[in-house]
């Protein structure tokens, strides 16, 4: 399979094709992707999803994904590296959260993301403005993070979330919505308190995750809370204090003996 590499922490394209010409591929960065125009199916971990204008998809590295046009297609991309999104992490806070989520939310990734007009009139209008800026990428970092954050923050308002009431869902997604959501608050991540949001049984909750998974449901939210933490301190823009306390732990030792911990796992 054909792998595409970026160097670059952000880039903007802008085009219309007829026909796809790339073949089946992943690549080492994230791709917001936004259809002006056109129809056709777009084929992301091997789900086929079909599109037209309006259409929205985020795609992760190693996800692998192609497009199959019916009708000519208006396309503008958003691609950008973990060090672009690491450079801003610590100065927009709640924010990047949404970032970090969305990206964590493979599931959702294929499918898209349908929209109700309000918010798709408001995520075309943020797609242009970022069209805009692509003449020079570089020199628009900053005005391109914050339409960034803004894309973000409308896709996940509409992931799937959790119900209100007795219906609640046992999907899989909606449990990683839960999880990913709450990743910076331990408490609510407790087997005793999560339960009561799906309807179901403490014990109940555990076995029906593992057997999803194949890992515990503890063991998946120490995994994702251990990447996000290294994430920070690879970034090295917050010092040790300031990602305990956001994570919720003791403090700096706690945190430290995490690490030591999945690092000899």
């Amino acid at each position: 399979m054909k792998r595409y590499r970026q160097f670059e922490p952000v880039l903007v394209s802008e085009f219309k094709a007829a026909e796809w010409t790339h073949p089946e591929h992943n690549h080492n960065h994230y791709e917001f992707i936004f259809i002006v125009r056109g129809r056709g199916v777009h084929v992301i971990n091997g789900h086929t999803v079909p599109y037209q204008s309006g259409a929205v998809f985020f795609i992760g590295p190693e996800e692998y994904h192609y497009f199959e046009i019916e009708q000519e297609t208006h396309f503008i991309y958003l691609k950008f590296t973990d060090a672009y999104s690491h450079r801003y992490a610590a100065d927009s806070g709640v924010l990047t959260r949404q970032l970090e989520y969305l990206v964590k939310s493979r599931e959702t990734h294929q499918h898209g993301f349908p929209l109700l007009a309000a918010d798709l009139l408001t995520v075309h209008l943020l797609f242009q403005v970022v069209a805009s800026l692509k003449h020079d990428a570089f020199a628009n970092q900053d005005l391109i993070w914050y339409q960034l954050l803004g894309i973000t923050t409308i896709l996940v308002r509409n992931m799937p979330e959790l119900q209100t009431d007795g219906s609640r869902s046992r999907d899989l997604q909606a449990m990683f919505c839960y999880i990913h959501k709450n990743i910076y608050t331990p408490n609510l991540l407790k087997s005793q308190v999560m339960a009561p949001h799906f309807n179901i049984s403490p014990d109940y909750l555990g076995t029906y995750f593992k057997r999803q998974v194949g890992m515990t449901i503890r063991a998946y939210i120490l995994r994702y809370r251990n990447t996000l933490i290294r994430q920070r301190i690879a970034a090295g823009r917050m010092i040790l204090k300031e990602i305990a306390d956001e994570f919720g732990l003791t403090d700096v030792s706690h945190l430290s003996k995490i690490l030591q911990k999945d690092h000899g796992a």
